[in-house]
């Protein structure tokens, strides 16, 4: 037998587990994004890593924002260019920091930066900043709406034995 809190515990686990699956497919598909365009830039242009990798990140941020809005998160509050669009930006370039933090140590602090190893930290870049956006994302851009809490009679009302509230007459028979 299930209490209501387990029951709503599992429904809980549920929904982060849908939550989880479509901010990795709009995440999945934000990665290929973000590696194909570095891997074009860098292969048709003498831009440095982290300079193609940066233009990468912001053209996957942008991918990103279309399908988490749309997609991810179209259930939640829609607080558009007041506030969620500038805390999407704000937490977005953090994970562009990180990101790209990663490829820059690899690539200037160890001197790792061939193309197999580049594309290893970016993507390893891309793996940790992940792990920030999602919480950021849910937390503070993509909130949830308030939970609708059940409607209930008021507690002055209370039902009479002749039908209805008591305190209140019922309507007497018309009189000939």
């Amino acid at each position: 037998m299930s209490t209501p809190q387990q029951g709503s515990a599992l429904e809980r686990v549920r929904g982060l587990a849908r939550e989880v699956a479509k901010f990795g497919a709009v995440g999945g598909v934000g990665v290929l994004v973000n590696l194909g365009v570095f891997n074009l830039i860098r292969h048709t242009t003498d831009l440095q890593v982290v300079r193609a990798s940066v233009i990468a990140t912001v053209v996957a941020i942008i991918t990103n924002y279309l399908g988490f809005r749309y997609f991810t998160y179209r259930d939640r509050a829609r607080t558009g260019g007041s506030r969620e669009l500038p805390l999407f930006v704000a937490f977005s370039v953090i994970g562009l920091v990180i990101e790209n933090g990663v490829l820059y140590t690899a690539t200037y602090g160890f001197g790792w930066d061939g193309p197999l190893a580049t594309n290893v930290f970016k993507f390893i870049g891309i793996g940790t900043a992940t792990v920030f956006r999602f919480w950021s994302y849910r937390t503070w851009v993509f909130k949830a709406l308030p939970e609708a809490e059940p409607v209930q009679a008021p507690a002055s009302v209370v039902a009479s034995p002749r039908g209805g509230a008591a305190g209140t007459r019922a309507p007497e028979p018309a009189r000939k």
